[in-house]
Protein backbone atom coordinates (compact mmCIF):
# COMPACT_ATOMS: atom_id res chain seq x y z
CA UNK A 1 0.00 0.00 0.00
CA UNK A 2 1.49 3.32 -1.10
CA UNK A 3 1.56 6.16 1.40
CA UNK A 4 1.97 8.94 -1.17
CA UNK A 5 -0.15 9.49 -4.26
CA UNK A 6 2.05 10.68 -7.13
CA UNK A 7 0.36 13.20 -9.43
CA UNK A 8 1.05 14.20 -13.02
CA UNK A 9 -0.26 17.44 -14.50
CA UNK A 10 -1.10 17.49 -18.19
CA UNK A 11 -0.69 21.14 -19.17
CA UNK A 12 0.50 24.16 -17.26
CA UNK A 13 -3.00 25.60 -16.83
CA UNK A 14 -3.47 28.35 -14.27
CA UNK A 15 -5.92 26.23 -12.28
CA UNK A 16 -3.03 23.87 -11.44
CA UNK A 17 -2.04 26.42 -8.78
CA UNK A 18 -5.14 25.50 -6.77
CA UNK A 19 -4.11 21.85 -6.60
CA UNK A 20 -0.48 22.70 -5.92
CA UNK A 21 -1.49 24.92 -3.00
CA UNK A 22 -3.65 22.13 -1.54
CA UNK A 23 -0.83 19.60 -1.87
CA UNK A 24 1.60 21.78 0.08
CA UNK A 25 -0.22 21.06 3.30
CA UNK A 26 -0.61 17.33 2.75
CA UNK A 27 1.79 14.40 3.17
CA UNK A 28 -0.47 12.14 1.10
CA UNK A 29 0.12 13.82 -2.26
CA UNK A 30 3.22 14.53 -4.32
CA UNK A 31 3.70 16.38 -7.59
CA UNK A 32 5.70 13.94 -9.67
CA UNK A 33 5.61 15.39 -13.19
CA UNK A 34 4.19 18.01 -15.51
CA UNK A 35 3.77 17.96 -19.28
CA UNK A 36 3.34 20.67 -21.86
CA UNK A 37 3.47 20.53 -25.63
CA UNK A 38 6.46 22.85 -25.31
CA UNK A 39 9.37 21.26 -23.44
CA UNK A 40 11.04 24.55 -22.55
CA UNK A 41 7.79 25.85 -21.10
CA UNK A 42 7.36 22.64 -19.16
CA UNK A 43 10.89 22.84 -17.71
CA UNK A 44 10.43 26.44 -16.60
CA UNK A 45 7.09 25.57 -15.01
CA UNK A 46 8.58 22.57 -13.21
CA UNK A 47 11.40 24.70 -11.75
CA UNK A 48 8.96 27.35 -10.57
CA UNK A 49 6.59 24.85 -8.95
CA UNK A 50 9.16 22.44 -7.55
CA UNK A 51 8.17 19.51 -9.75
CA UNK A 52 10.80 16.82 -10.36
CA UNK A 53 10.16 15.90 -13.99
CA UNK A 54 9.06 17.91 -17.02
CA UNK A 55 7.91 16.47 -20.34
CA UNK A 56 7.43 17.99 -23.77
CA UNK A 57 4.35 15.91 -24.59
CA UNK A 58 1.37 14.49 -22.73
CA UNK A 59 2.20 11.02 -24.06
CA UNK A 60 5.58 11.06 -22.29
CA UNK A 61 3.97 11.85 -18.96
CA UNK A 62 1.39 9.08 -19.42
CA UNK A 63 4.24 6.63 -19.99
CA UNK A 64 5.93 7.57 -16.72
CA UNK A 65 5.60 4.60 -14.30
CA UNK A 66 6.10 6.93 -11.32
CA UNK A 67 2.83 8.76 -12.00
CA UNK A 68 -0.19 7.21 -10.26
CA UNK A 69 -2.91 9.69 -11.10
CA UNK A 70 -3.32 12.38 -13.74
CA UNK A 71 -4.99 15.76 -13.28
CA UNK A 72 -6.61 16.89 -16.54
CA UNK A 73 -7.30 20.67 -16.70
CA UNK A 74 -7.13 20.90 -20.51
CA UNK A 75 -9.69 22.91 -22.51
CA UNK A 76 -13.18 21.38 -22.42
CA UNK A 77 -13.06 19.71 -25.83
CA UNK A 78 -9.94 17.74 -24.81
CA UNK A 79 -11.23 16.41 -21.50
CA UNK A 80 -12.65 13.13 -22.78
CA UNK A 81 -9.84 12.40 -25.23
CA UNK A 82 -6.98 12.75 -22.74
CA UNK A 83 -8.88 11.24 -19.85
CA UNK A 84 -9.36 8.11 -21.94
CA UNK A 85 -5.70 8.10 -23.02
CA UNK A 86 -4.61 8.43 -19.39
CA UNK A 87 -6.85 5.54 -18.33
CA UNK A 88 -5.52 3.38 -21.15
CA UNK A 89 -2.00 4.20 -19.95
CA UNK A 90 -2.89 2.79 -16.53
CA UNK A 91 -3.50 6.04 -14.70
CA UNK A 92 -6.32 7.13 -12.43
CA UNK A 93 -7.77 10.51 -13.48
CA UNK A 94 -9.18 13.61 -11.86
CA UNK A 95 -10.65 15.66 -14.72
CA UNK A 96 -11.84 19.24 -14.56
CA UNK A 97 -15.45 20.14 -15.25
CA UNK A 98 -17.20 19.90 -17.60
CA UNK A 99 -16.08 16.28 -17.66
CA UNK A 100 -17.48 15.70 -21.17
CA UNK A 101 -19.45 17.64 -23.77
CA UNK A 102 -21.61 14.79 -25.12
CA UNK A 103 -23.12 11.57 -23.83
CA UNK A 104 -21.12 9.69 -26.45
CA UNK A 105 -17.95 10.96 -24.80
CA UNK A 106 -19.38 9.90 -21.45
CA UNK A 107 -20.00 6.39 -22.79
CA UNK A 108 -16.39 6.16 -23.98
CA UNK A 109 -14.88 7.33 -20.68
CA UNK A 110 -17.04 4.96 -18.65
CA UNK A 111 -16.12 2.04 -20.90
CA UNK A 112 -12.41 2.79 -20.53
CA UNK A 113 -12.69 3.13 -16.74
CA UNK A 114 -14.49 -0.22 -16.48
CA UNK A 115 -12.07 -2.01 -18.79
CA UNK A 116 -8.95 -0.81 -16.98
CA UNK A 117 -10.35 -0.66 -13.45
CA UNK A 118 -9.32 2.92 -12.78
CA UNK A 119 -10.75 5.59 -10.51
CA UNK A 120 -12.01 8.48 -12.63
CA UNK A 121 -13.73 11.51 -11.14
CA UNK A 122 -14.96 14.94 -12.19
CA UNK A 123 -13.23 17.74 -10.27
CA UNK A 124 -16.14 19.45 -8.52
CA UNK A 125 -14.02 20.68 -5.63
CA UNK A 126 -16.89 22.30 -3.69
CA UNK A 127 -18.62 18.90 -3.31
CA UNK A 128 -15.98 17.78 -0.78
CA UNK A 129 -15.92 20.90 1.38
CA UNK A 130 -17.38 20.85 4.93
CA UNK A 131 -19.69 23.76 4.06
CA UNK A 132 -21.38 21.78 1.29
CA UNK A 133 -21.66 18.72 3.52
CA UNK A 134 -23.18 20.86 6.30
CA UNK A 135 -25.80 22.39 4.01
CA UNK A 136 -26.79 18.93 2.77
CA UNK A 137 -27.00 17.67 6.35
CA UNK A 138 -29.26 20.55 7.38
CA UNK A 139 -31.60 19.91 4.47
CA UNK A 140 -31.74 16.18 5.17
CA UNK A 141 -32.54 16.92 8.83
CA UNK A 142 -35.43 19.19 7.79
CA UNK A 143 -34.00 22.33 9.39
CA UNK A 144 -35.85 24.57 6.90
CA UNK A 145 -38.70 22.13 6.32
CA UNK A 146 -39.82 20.92 2.93
CA UNK A 147 -37.76 22.53 0.16
CA UNK A 148 -39.82 24.24 -2.53
CA UNK A 149 -37.38 26.54 -4.34
CA UNK A 150 -33.65 26.83 -5.02
CA UNK A 151 -31.89 29.70 -6.78
CA UNK A 152 -28.25 29.75 -7.87
CA UNK A 153 -25.92 32.19 -9.64
CA UNK A 154 -22.35 32.12 -10.91
CA UNK A 155 -21.13 34.98 -13.09
CA UNK A 156 -17.90 36.84 -13.79
CA UNK A 157 -16.77 39.51 -16.24
CA UNK A 158 -14.75 38.06 -19.13
CA UNK A 159 -13.10 40.85 -21.11
CA UNK A 160 -10.42 38.98 -23.09
CA UNK A 161 -11.82 38.31 -26.59
CA UNK A 162 -9.19 35.59 -27.16
CA UNK A 163 -10.09 33.59 -24.07
CA UNK A 164 -10.65 29.87 -24.75
CA UNK A 165 -14.01 30.11 -22.96
CA UNK A 166 -15.31 32.04 -25.97
CA UNK A 167 -14.40 29.39 -28.56
CA UNK A 168 -17.47 27.37 -29.58
CA UNK A 169 -15.36 24.57 -31.07
CA UNK A 170 -13.58 24.20 -27.73
CA UNK A 171 -16.76 23.79 -25.69
CA UNK A 172 -16.99 27.45 -24.76
CA UNK A 173 -19.83 29.34 -23.16
CA UNK A 174 -20.83 30.32 -19.64
CA UNK A 175 -23.11 27.32 -19.12
CA UNK A 176 -20.27 24.82 -19.61
CA UNK A 177 -17.79 26.97 -17.69
CA UNK A 178 -19.69 28.18 -14.61
CA UNK A 179 -23.34 27.22 -15.10
CA UNK A 180 -22.28 23.67 -14.29
CA UNK A 181 -21.86 24.73 -10.65
CA UNK A 182 -25.37 25.87 -9.67
CA UNK A 183 -26.89 23.00 -11.66
CA UNK A 184 -24.67 20.49 -9.88
CA UNK A 185 -25.35 22.14 -6.51
CA UNK A 186 -29.11 22.04 -7.01
CA UNK A 187 -29.11 18.36 -7.97
CA UNK A 188 -26.81 17.48 -5.08
CA UNK A 189 -28.92 19.21 -2.47
CA UNK A 190 -32.20 17.82 -3.71
CA UNK A 191 -30.87 14.34 -4.38
CA UNK A 192 -33.03 14.05 -7.47
CA UNK A 193 -33.09 14.92 -11.16
CA UNK A 194 -35.23 17.59 -12.87
CA UNK A 195 -38.11 16.39 -15.01
CA UNK A 196 -38.06 19.38 -17.36
CA UNK A 197 -35.99 22.48 -18.11
CA UNK A 198 -36.78 25.78 -19.79
CA UNK A 199 -33.82 28.03 -20.62
CA UNK A 200 -32.72 31.21 -22.36
CA UNK A 201 -29.36 32.54 -23.51
CA UNK A 202 -27.65 35.60 -24.91
CA UNK A 203 -24.95 34.83 -27.47
CA UNK A 204 -21.74 36.79 -27.85
CA UNK A 205 -19.83 37.62 -31.05
CA UNK A 206 -18.24 34.17 -31.26
CA UNK A 207 -21.55 32.34 -30.95
CA UNK A 208 -21.23 31.04 -27.39
CA UNK A 209 -23.54 32.05 -24.58
CA UNK A 210 -22.29 34.97 -22.51
CA UNK A 211 -25.42 34.95 -20.36
CA UNK A 212 -27.55 31.92 -19.58
CA UNK A 213 -30.58 31.46 -17.39
CA UNK A 214 -33.03 28.69 -16.79
CA UNK A 215 -35.66 27.00 -14.69
CA UNK A 216 -35.78 23.36 -13.69
CA UNK A 217 -38.97 21.62 -12.64
CA UNK A 218 -38.69 18.69 -10.24
CA UNK A 219 -41.24 16.24 -8.95
CA UNK A 220 -43.49 17.52 -6.18
CA UNK A 221 -43.93 21.03 -7.60
CA UNK A 222 -40.34 21.86 -6.68
CA UNK A 223 -38.74 24.58 -8.80
CA UNK A 224 -35.15 25.71 -9.26
CA UNK A 225 -33.65 28.69 -11.06
CA UNK A 226 -30.06 29.30 -12.15
CA UNK A 227 -28.02 31.90 -14.00
CA UNK A 228 -24.49 32.00 -15.39
CA UNK A 229 -22.61 34.54 -17.43
CA UNK A 230 -19.48 36.31 -18.62
CA UNK A 231 -21.03 39.79 -18.97
CA UNK A 232 -21.40 40.92 -15.36
CA UNK A 233 -19.21 41.23 -12.29
CA UNK A 234 -18.10 38.21 -10.30
CA UNK A 235 -20.99 36.96 -8.19
CA UNK A 236 -21.94 33.64 -6.64
CA UNK A 237 -24.85 32.70 -4.43
CA UNK A 238 -27.19 29.86 -3.58
CA UNK A 239 -30.53 30.26 -1.82
CA UNK A 240 -32.67 27.36 -0.63
CA UNK A 241 -36.23 28.04 0.49
CA UNK A 242 -38.33 25.68 2.59
CA UNK A 243 -41.72 25.92 4.28
CA UNK A 244 -40.11 26.56 7.70
CA UNK A 245 -37.19 28.74 6.72
CA UNK A 246 -34.41 29.35 4.24
CA UNK A 247 -30.66 29.08 3.76
CA UNK A 248 -28.46 31.61 1.99
CA UNK A 249 -24.97 30.49 0.98
CA UNK A 250 -22.89 33.53 -0.08
CA UNK A 251 -19.84 31.54 -1.26
CA UNK A 252 -21.22 28.17 -2.37
CA UNK A 253 -18.56 27.11 -4.87
CA UNK A 254 -15.32 28.48 -3.41
CA UNK A 255 -15.46 28.31 0.39
CA UNK A 256 -12.19 28.31 2.29
CA UNK A 257 -10.73 27.40 5.67
CA UNK A 258 -13.38 29.35 7.55
CA UNK A 259 -16.80 30.14 6.18
CA UNK A 260 -20.39 30.83 7.16
CA UNK A 261 -23.93 30.51 5.84
CA UNK A 262 -27.11 32.33 6.82
CA UNK A 263 -30.12 30.50 8.26
CA UNK A 264 -33.49 32.24 8.40
CA UNK A 265 -36.19 30.79 10.66
CA UNK A 266 -39.33 32.89 11.21
CA UNK A 267 -37.50 35.71 9.42
CA UNK A 268 -34.86 35.71 12.17
CA UNK A 269 -31.35 35.56 10.64
CA UNK A 270 -28.78 33.28 12.22
CA UNK A 271 -25.16 33.05 11.14
CA UNK A 272 -23.86 29.49 11.03
CA UNK A 273 -20.06 29.36 11.18
CA UNK A 274 -18.35 26.34 9.63
CA UNK A 275 -14.77 25.17 10.03
CA UNK A 276 -13.57 24.68 6.47
CA UNK A 277 -10.46 23.40 4.75
CA UNK A 278 -8.17 24.06 1.80
CA UNK A 279 -10.77 24.00 -0.99
CA UNK A 280 -9.04 21.65 -3.42
CA UNK A 281 -7.67 19.25 -0.81
CA UNK A 282 -10.98 17.42 -0.48
CA UNK A 283 -11.02 16.12 -4.02
CA UNK A 284 -7.37 15.03 -3.75
CA UNK A 285 -8.02 13.09 -0.56
CA UNK A 286 -11.18 11.57 -2.01
CA UNK A 287 -9.15 10.25 -4.93
CA UNK A 288 -6.61 8.78 -2.50
CA UNK A 289 -9.31 7.00 -0.49
CA UNK A 290 -10.87 5.60 -3.65
CA UNK A 291 -7.55 4.39 -5.07
CA UNK A 292 -6.09 2.99 -1.86
CA UNK A 293 -9.17 1.75 -0.01
CA UNK A 294 -11.84 1.19 -2.64
CA UNK A 295 -14.10 4.04 -1.47
CA UNK A 296 -16.86 5.06 -3.87
CA UNK A 297 -16.03 8.50 -5.33
CA UNK A 298 -18.11 11.32 -3.93
CA UNK A 299 -18.68 12.46 -7.53
CA UNK A 300 -19.45 9.20 -9.32
CA UNK A 301 -19.44 8.76 -13.08
CA UNK A 302 -23.19 8.16 -12.89
CA UNK A 303 -23.59 11.51 -11.12
CA UNK A 304 -21.52 13.17 -13.86
CA UNK A 305 -23.63 11.51 -16.55
CA UNK A 306 -26.82 12.83 -14.94
CA UNK A 307 -25.40 16.34 -14.64
CA UNK A 308 -24.32 16.23 -18.29
CA UNK A 309 -27.83 15.19 -19.37
CA UNK A 310 -29.25 18.25 -17.61
CA UNK A 311 -26.69 20.56 -19.21
CA UNK A 312 -27.43 19.20 -22.68
CA UNK A 313 -31.17 19.58 -22.10
CA UNK A 314 -30.61 23.20 -21.03
CA UNK A 315 -28.67 23.93 -24.22
CA UNK A 316 -31.37 22.29 -26.34
CA UNK A 317 -34.05 24.36 -24.63
CA UNK A 318 -32.13 27.62 -25.10
CA UNK A 319 -31.49 26.81 -28.77
CA UNK A 320 -35.08 25.81 -29.55
CA UNK A 321 -36.97 28.15 -27.25
CA UNK A 322 -38.98 25.23 -25.89
CA UNK A 323 -39.16 23.29 -22.64
CA UNK A 324 -37.19 20.03 -22.79
CA UNK A 325 -37.82 16.83 -20.86
CA UNK A 326 -34.68 15.50 -19.19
Amino acid sequence: MADVLRWGLISTAKINDKLIQAMKGSKRHQLAAVASRNLDKSKVYAREKGINRAYGSYEELLADPDVDVVYNPLPNHLHAEWTIKAIQAGKHVLCEKPFVLTLEEMDAVEAAAREHGKVVQEAFMYRHHPQTLKVKEMLDQGVIGKVGMIRGVFTFLLEDPENVRLKPEWGGGSLWDVGVYPISYIRTMLGMEPEEVLCWQELGPTGVDVAFGGEMRFAGKLLAQFQSGFATTHYTSMEILGDKGSLQIPVPFGPGKSTSINLFLDRDPQKVDIKGMELYLGELDDMAECIWHGKTPRVTLDDTRRNTKVLLACLESANTGKAVRV
